[in-house]
């Protein structure tokens, strides 16, 4: 079953509106699949042999005092309602904590640090740790592209996703990956052994592989699959990723 995506004390009952979505951002998500494009409804177009890109970071809108950016179209009313449930401090700004505190995967947990932190900075335009309205909007619909994705595969609605939902995810987002590394990627996020990954934990995966594949791809320019790396490289990729 899937809970409520955003879901917080006076606005649930703007939430119950949107409760068809898939967990829960503390005061609602809808899931649109109008906004997904590419095979397999993976967010974005095919990339390659590889595998496929997420959506850009962007913003557009206006929130309570602020005036649109020119030729932005104003922000979504309800997006702009779920902004100010969010951000407790009333700063115009929501941060990493702020955010986690709105997002609930299909296990009752929390989002985890990583999966905020990855989501903020895909979207912090001026690398303050934070995003405003119009960064938000953007994220908004970027979670709502991954939760269709995931829910596609989520196939028994458990709100996880076990190894061969993982495999069949991966292998229509263009990825052909051996059944030892599906269950490296699985175990990974598994501290517990369940056996199976959460909503953010599936998103901070697929992004992960999606950063390394373009690092990957730039310097496979034969298209052979095989690279040959040297060691300083190899390990500013592997930082590159950390940051």
């Amino acid at each position: 079953m899937y809970a409520d995506f955003f879901c917080s004390g006076s606005c649930c009952a703007l939430i119950r509106s949107f409760v068809s979505s898939i967990t829960s951002f503390r005061s609602s998500f809808s899931l649109s699949s109008s906004a997904l494009s590419g095979s397999g409804g993976f967010p974005q177009q095919q990339y390659g042999g590889y595998g496929q890109h997420p959506p850009a970071a962007g913003y557009g809108g206006g929130y309570g005092g602020y005036a649109p950016a020119p030729q932005q179209p104003p922000v979504n009313p309800e997006i702009q309602n779920i902004f100010r449930n969010i951000d407790k401090d009333n700063t115009g700004r929501i941060n990493n904590r702020e955010l986690q505190q709105a997002l609930i995967n299909g296990r009752g947990d929390h989002f985890s640090d990583t999966a905020c932190n990855l989501m903020i900075s895909m979207f912090d335009r001026n690398k303050s740790g934070t995003v405003d309205i119009y960064d938000f909007e953007k994220l908004y619909n970027y979670i709502n592209q991954w939760l269709q994705v995931f829910k596609n595969f989520d196939r028994d609605a458990s709100g996880h996703i076990e190894e061969n939902e993982l495999t069949q995810a991966l292998t229509q987002m263009g990825f052909r990956f051996s059944p030892q590394f599906i269950q490296y990627l699985i175990a990974k996020n598994d501290p517990v052994n369940r056996k199976e990954i959460s909503v953010d934990q599936f998103i901070v995966t697929c992004i992960q592989i999606q950063r390394f594949t373009d690092a990957f791809r730039v310097r496979d320019t034969e298209q052979k699959g095989i690279i040959t790396i040297g060691f300083e490289d190899f390990l500013g990729i592997a930082l590159s990723m950390c940051s």
